[in-house]
């Protein structure tokens, strides 16, 4: 049998190049890679992880949401998984999101010595239940995903380049883009939560950062615009995360008739209060508070926040927004994409 191997260049990122990042992150210390042509960064243990990702075996029926972090993917994994399971409230609050809708390279942040002495010691829970957890949070998804009964509900933060050159071609996905300045605002919160990074710098220096490609899966406009090229393959869905908060009943309807699943108006409504901020943060299936009880994640921060459009004008000042302005121009000078936003 031959050699399974991956055709895109993977490199070591130097320690001096990732100074700033320890300089205001408090997780264990750990080796980073740029992966293809775009330089995507991603922990060490991407270069194992991602052969198995790439080689993957897919079915028909395979269902994948792929975003960039923080752009609505927690949201559109709810709306998904209940669509292709006939709208089953009550198996999608018995069972966590993560495990109905594993996240595909998650692999890649555990399996290191380090994080897994470093989680080892701050699991408030007796050690014989931490080795359990331990191994469930260091398995290989894909390896997962394999023993896992079709339909299958796969979660990916990785661009199409990453991803096996055949998934359009064999299962449906749904992608979707937010507004970067919003992504980087949300992004800040999420690495404030999460104490593997527990970014402890203001946000002036977290977007500094985040332009600069310095946090997992940047850079952020490359993602996009790979995906934004397949948009008119018959398998593949391209939403924003401005239209499913403007219209979200709209977006429902687009999404179950993409996965041949007609829904009533009442399912849809009923999906949309589901789904509506004040009651999707409350939800323990996917708000991430098992994190928080294990010590984890920081319960100063929500994984599930304020879910509206144009926050980012919260954060930015004027230099930042000229900045952000620019930017965002100069990535898009060479496509018709524009996100469904007012400056």
């Amino acid at each position: 049998m031959a050699e399974k191997k991956v055709p895109f260049k993977i490199t070591d990122v130097p320690k001096e190049l990732t100074a700033e990042f320890r300089k205001y992150t408090d997780g264990p210390e750990i080796e980073f890679v740029r992966v293809g042509l775009e330089k995507y960064r991603f922990p060490a243990g991407f270069r194992e992880e991602c052969v198995k990702v790439y080689n993957m075996e897919l079915r028909p029926d395979d269902i994948f949401v792929v975003t960039f972090p923080k752009s609505g993917t927690t949201w559109t994994q709810e709306l998904v998984w209940l669509i292709g399971n006939n709208f089953n409230y009550d198996s999608a609050a018995e069972k966590l999101l993560k495990e109905r809708f594993p996240f595909l390279e998650y692999a890649m942040m555990t399996r290191n010595p380090k994080i897994e002495e470093w989680t080892r010691a701050r699991m408030q829970v007796s050690p014989g239940i931490a080795e359990g957890i331990l191994k469930k949070l260091t398995t290989s998804v894909v390896d997962v995903l394999n023993t896992t009964p079709s339909p299958r509900f796969i979660k990916t933060h990785l661009p199409f380049s990453l991803l096996p050159p055949h998934l359009l071609d064999t299962s449906k996905v749904v992608y979707v883009a937010r507004d970067p300045r919003d992504v980087a605002v949300s992004y800040f919160h999420h690495c404030k939560l999460f104490k593997l990074v527990n970014f402890h710098g203001e946000f002036r220096i977290f977007w500094k950062m985040f332009l600069k490609d310095e946090f997992d899966w940047c850079p952020y406009f490359p993602h996009v615009k790979e995906a934004w090229a397949k948009r008119h393959h018959p398998n593949m869905l391209f939403l924003f995360y401005e239209e499913l908060n403007k219209d979200l009943p709209a977006a429902v309807r687009r999404v179950a008739k993409f996965m041949n699943k007609p829904a009533t108006e009442e399912q849809v409504q009923r999906l949309c209060r589901h789904l509506h901020i004040d009651n999707f943060r409350k939800n323990k299936s996917v708000n991430a508070e098992d994190l928080q009880d294990l010590g984890l994640a920081n319960k100063t921060e929500h994984f599930i926040r304020k879910g509206k459009s144009g926050g980012w004008r919260d954060y930015f000042d004027e230099e930042m927004t000229r900045q952000a302005e620019r930017w965002i121009e100069d990535n898009l000078r060479d496509t018709d994409l524009r996100f469904p936003t007012k400056d």
